[in-house]
C-alpha cells in the first residue's frame, strides 16, 4: 500500500502539468508569429502589385508630377500614426483594414521606383532583401541574447538617418546619398533583429486576452516598415537606372 505522506506520491502529476503549459506556450507563440509573418509578407506583397500595377498603368508618370504626389508620399505616414497611437482604440477588424489601406498606400508611393529603376534588378534586390530579412528576423527570434539594448542606438540612428535624409534633400549630395543609403541598410538590418525579438517577448503579454489580434498587426506593420525601408535603401546600391 503507497504511503499517503510520501511528498513523492503529490508532487509527481506538476512536472506533467508545467510541462504541458509550456507546450501550449510555444504552440500560441509558433501560431502568433506565423500570424505576424503572414500579415506582413502579404502586406508587402499587395504593395508590389498595386506598385507595379500604377506604374506599368502609365498613372504614376503622370500623378508623380503633380502636386497629388505629396498626399501619395504622405498617406504612409499618416497611417502609421493612426494605428501607432490609436491602436488601443480601434477594433481588431478596423486596424487590419487600416492595414491593407496602409500597404495599397505604400504601393502608390513606391510606384515610382518602377519609373527610376529597372525590373530585373528590382526583382534582384527584393529577393537579396527577402534572404537577409529572412535570416536576420531567424537570428532575433532564436538567440537568447537580448538585444534590448542594441535597441535605443538603433532608433537613435534612424533619427539622425532621417535628419541627414531632410538635409540632403536641399545638398542633393550624391556621395552623401551613398552613406544615408548604406547607414540606412545596417540600421534596418539590426532592427529587424531586434523587433523580431521584441515582438516575440510580446505574446507573453498578450496572450489570451482581445489585444492579441492588434498585437499581431502591429508586429506585422513593424516587420513590414523593416523590411521596406531596408529594401528602398539597398535599391540605391543594387538598382540599375533606366
Amino acid at each position: 500500500m503507497a504511503n499517503w505522506s510520501d511528498p513523492r506520491a503529490t508532487a509527481a502529476p506538476r512536472p506533467t502539468t508545467v510541462g504541458a503549459r509550456e507546450a501550449a506556450f510555444d504552440a500560441g507563440l509558433r501560431s502568433y508569429m506565423l500570424s505576424v509573418y503572414n500579415y506582413m509578407a502579404s502586406g508587402v506583397l499587395l504593395t508590389g502589385i498595386v506598385a507595379m500595377l500604377f506604374a506599368n498603368s502609365g498613372m504614376a508618370a503622370q500623378v508623380l508630377t503633380t502636386p497629388l504626389r505629396w498626399i501619395i508620399m504622405l498617406a504612409p505616414l499618416a497611417f502609421v500614426m493612426v494605428l501607432s497611437f490609436g491602436i488601443n482604440r480601434l477594433s481588431t477588424g478596423t486596424a487590419q483594414a487600416l492595414f491593407w489601406a496602409f500597404a495599397v498606400a505604400m504601393g502608390l508611393s513606391l510606384s515610382s521606383i518602377f519609373l527610376v529603376y529597372t525590373g530585373t534588378s528590382i526583382a534582384q534586390t527584393f529577393f537579396a532583401t527577402a534572404a537577409a530579412f529572412g535570416g536576420l528576423s531567424l537570428f532575433g527570434y532564436t538567440t537568447k541574447k537580448d538585444l534590448s539594448g542594441l535597441g535605443t542606438f538603433l532608433i537613435m540612428g534612424v533619427v539622425g538617418l532621417l535628419v541627414a535624409m531632410l538635409i540632403n534633400i536641399f545638398l542633393q549630395s550624391p556621395v552623401m546619398q551613398l552613406v544615408i543609403s548604406g547607414v540606412g541598410v545596417l540600421l534596418f538590418a539590426g532592427l529587424t533583429a531586434y523587433d523580431t525579438q521584441k515582438i516575440k517577448s510580446v505574446y507573453s503579454q498578450v496572450q489570451g486576452t482581445e489585444f492579441v489580434g492588434k498585437s499581431v498587426i502591429m508586429g506585422a506593420l513593424t516587420l513590414y516598415l523593416d523590411f521596406v525601408n531596408m529594401f528602398t535603401f539597398l535599391l540605391n546600391f543594387m538598382g540599375d537606372r533606366r
